[in-house]
């Protein structure tokens, strides 16, 4: 089943575009990775997608419903959740408190929040840190609670923005079986990542946008030997 689909979408911010006439679809079930250098227009079609911007041209279906256009909040209560690439938690309330505020989208009862918002942490591998003030987390640390902070509110698709960048190795590691873990649990997930590592072990497939267009849409091993793809890469600086 097509969950997220992006038809002939186009963005432009004054003369400046940044998407021309992208498509693809992204099945239920899928880990699917949005690739490309620097300022191809990845994280702009993340934001077309959960409300932050608008199409210039195209449009945007989530789960049946045409999207494009909607406030975040009734994109969010739709099953659609992001994150966001730089990773701004309320640094003075603890880490439960900033999963509970996600909880509320559909727990309105306060201790029905607080008991979702714990068991989501208790999944990312944040449990024992649920009265810790937020700011004092590492950049894993901090990763993870974006992560859940998203989960809190129930989403069917998951969009993940660069939650690897920045991490060590071995995290980069438990970052992987943590994705792999959400999509078991049924959730799916559509991901901006620079690590290329990761995205071969972790995608279904690679959508791959040069220039705000898509060059190549395919599982990870033709994305990786496809000379458009190769060029790109090659031809501008990666993050």
């Amino acid at each position: 089943m097509e969950l997220l689909e992006y038809r002939n979408v186009a963005k432009y911010f004054g003369g400046l575009r940044a998407i021309e006439e992208v498509s693809f679809t992204v099945q239920e079930g899928e880990i699917v990775g949005l690739i490309g250098p620097n300022g191809a227009g990845k994280t702009t079609l993340f934001a077309m997608a959960s409300g932050f911007h608008t199409t210039s041209r195209g449009e945007v279906w989530f789960a049946g419903k045409r999207i494009d256009g909607h406030p975040p909040p009734a994109i969010c209560r739709l099953g659609l959740a992001r994150t966001f690439q730089i990773v701004r938690p309320f640094g003075d309330m603890s880490v439960l408190d900033n999963v509970m505020v996600g909880a509320f989208l559909r727990h309105p009862d306060r201790e029905r929040a607080r008991e979702q918002a714990a068991a989501v942490l208790e999944r990312v591998g944040l449990g024992d840190r649920l009265e810790q003030p937020a700011r004092t987390l590492t950049l894993a640390g901090r990763k993870r609670l974006e992560v859940a902070k998203a989960l809190a509110t129930q989403p069917r698709l998951l969009l993940l923005d660069e939650v690897m960048a920045g991490l060590t190795p071995v995290e980069t590691t438990g970052m992987i079986e943590l994705i792999r873990a959400i999509r078991r649990d049924g959730t799916t997930v559509l991901l901006v990542e620079h690590n290329m590592h990761a995205v071969m072990q972790l995608c279904d497939r690679a959508v791959v946008i040069q220039h705000g267009r898509k060059i190549c849409d395919a599982d990870p091993a033709t994305v990786a030997a496809d000379p458009h793809v190769i060029a790109a890469y090659l031809g501008e600086d990666e993050d």
